[in-house]
């Protein structure tokens, strides 16, 4: 027989019997109660919220509080600034410049020659001197001669006083006796009032020579005013012409001297070039006036120059006699209507105590920060 081919009527497939599906041994346990598992869980997480959202504000509060109460040992800037000493060089003589010895940025030991002027009108100068000083003794040693010749004078004159006075008497006792006649006695008055009017002039004389020798008639010709003026000027001379030479006043290094050309006629005090002396540095460093109650000589120092990453240990030198404000060209006018107070700034010293501060430059920024050795907690403490 020949299989069915066509598909089963409707009534043919209702006729069929069911097959009833075998249950499984995991179909026959029972689910656990899923309402039960679905009221636990939110309980659970709700808890944790609320763990969560009181207990992170309160270790937030607990953790600033910590780093408040341990806090405030160090002080800071960042107001700071690397500072040497900045010398004028100027000649202290006038003149022409003869010779020029360095360059821009050249490093200087002190006493190294920077340039030369014209030394020839200052060697004339320091001949014209030594003259003035040779006649100023020459005139010492006349002027003692002058009351020598004074003295003796008034030696001779006061002898002829004596001899003109004994006259006098002799005739005057002739005349009392009525020996001679008393016109006779005139012609010896008048001669021993010449005489004594020479005695007179002889120690005026004398007096003028004293006063000439200083009161001294023994005094060192060396030590007679005149010649004492006479060897200053040939001091100054000298001096004169040994600033002919212009030397470094200190060592470091020379710059702004490229105007200064051989031939350049240059004033006494003028500024010609500038030294900046690296042996000794230091930092300045503006602290507000906020932060200077526990500031205090002595204390330890971190110093980070902008331009080296390395930190320089340093200590607190000294303090600034006033706030920068006071030094200004021209100090702010706080008594007027629209003043508004603004935190001022103190300069303070810091000493550097490394060897690396000899590649500091002047003017180079760095945070300074002082450890004053007490903390927040320490202060409330009274420590």
């Amino acid at each position: 027989m020949n299989a069915r081919a066509t598909e089963p009527t409707v009534a043919e497939k209702a006729a069929e019997p069911k097959l009833r599906p075998v249950p499984t041994a995991a179909a026959t346990v029972a689910p656990a109660p899923e309402p039960a598992v679905e009221e636990a869980a939110p309980r659970k997480r709700g808890g944790r919220r609320i763990i969560l959202m009181a207990g992170l504000p309160l270790l937030l509060v607990a953790g600033g509080g910590w780093f408040w109460l341990t806090g405030g040992r160090y002080e800071e800037t960042d107001n700071a600034y690397v500072q040497q000493a900045k010398v004028s060089i100027s000649a202290d003589v006038s003149g022409r410049v003869s010779e020029v010895l360095v360059n821009d940025n050249q490093i200087v030991k002190a006493g190294d020659t920077l340039f030369t002027i014209d030394p020839q009108p200052f060697q004339i100068a320091l001949s014209q001197a030594n003259a003035a000083l040779a006649s100023a003794r020459v005139n010492v040693e006349q002027l003692k001669v002058a009351y020598g010749t004074a003295q003796a004078t008034l030696k001779s004159s006061q002898g002829q006083l004596e001899i003109e006075q004994a006259a006098f008497d002799r005739k005057e006792s002739l005349v009392t006796q009525g020996v001679t006649a008393d016109a006779s006695l005139d012609d010896s008055k008048l001669t021993l009032q010449k005489a004594q009017s020479a005695v007179d002039l002889a120690k005026q004389q004398v007096a003028a020579a004293t006063a000439a020798l200083a009161g001294d008639p023994n005094i060192v010709t060396d030590e007679h005013p005149a010649v004492l003026a006479a060897l200053a000027a040939v001091e100054q001379a000298q001096r004169n012409l040994t600033k002919t030479t212009v030397a470094a006043p200190a060592s470091g290094i020379i710059s702004n001297v490229s105007s200064l050309n051989v031939g350049q006629f240059i004033a006494a005090g003028s500024m010609i070039a500038s030294l900046v002396e690296t042996d000794n540095t230091w930092i300045q460093a503006n602290f507000k006036e906020t932060q200077l109650a526990e500031l205090k000589v002595g204390q330890p120092v971190e110093v980070k120059v902008d331009a080296f990453g390395e930190a320089m240990d340093g200590t607190l030198e000294s303090f600034g006699a006033a706030t920068g404000s006071e030094f200004a060209l021209i100090p702010a006018q706080n008594a007027t209507g629209n003043w508004v107070k603004v935190v001022q700034r103190l300069p303070v010293r810091i000493a550097l105590s490394q060897a690396s501060e000899s590649m500091l430059k002047t003017g180079m920024s760095a945070t300074v920060t002082v450890d004053t050795g007490r903390s927040t907690l320490d202060k409330l403490q009274g420590k």
